[in-house]
């Protein structure tokens, strides 16, 4: 049997993967997804915000978002409360493909959960909650 942390790194990049082949047609990589989905949900998020949120440094988060802006994906503009602190808006170009990107993560979530009966998902996701939980609270508070 796999170690755990090898068998979650696997799913990871298999899942980038998928989520690459499947969001190209939008003109988005395997990564970009899930700027696109926390912005649609949270318009006006700062970026220091969504690094945060996806943990991710914030120089990597400043290079996805540049890209996302230079292919219309999103706007930035500075917050008028505090001219540092840089917000991000969803454009309509990623607001319509919101909806196809939630289809994509479903799709290959059922994916890999097929096979696994009713109670063996219920445990899979009860257990991964708490193991995401207790990686998040090592996270929170660091320097990303």
């Amino acid at each position: 049997m796999l170690p755990l942390i090898k068998a979650i790194n696997i799913t990871s990049r298999c899942s980038t993967l998928y989520y690459s082949e499947k969001m190209e047609p939008f003109g988005i990589t395997g990564i970009q997804h899930s700027y696109i989905s926390n912005i649609c949900r949270n318009p006006g998020i700062s970026q220091e915000s969504l690094a945060r949120m996806i943990y991710v440094n914030k120089s990597n988060v400043a290079r996805q978002l540049a890209h996302l802006e230079n292919t219309g994906f999103i706007t930035r503009s500075p917050s008028e409360n505090d001219k540092r602190e840089i917000l991000v808006f969803p454009t309509e170009k990623a607001q319509k493909i919101y909806d196809d990107i939630h289809r994509i993560l479903g799709e290959w979530n059922e994916y890999l959960m097929d096979g696994l009966t009713d109670p063996e998902r219920e445990s899979l996701t009860s257990a991964m909650q708490k193991m995401a939980d207790r990686a998040s609270e090592w996270a929170r508070g660091r320097s990303l």
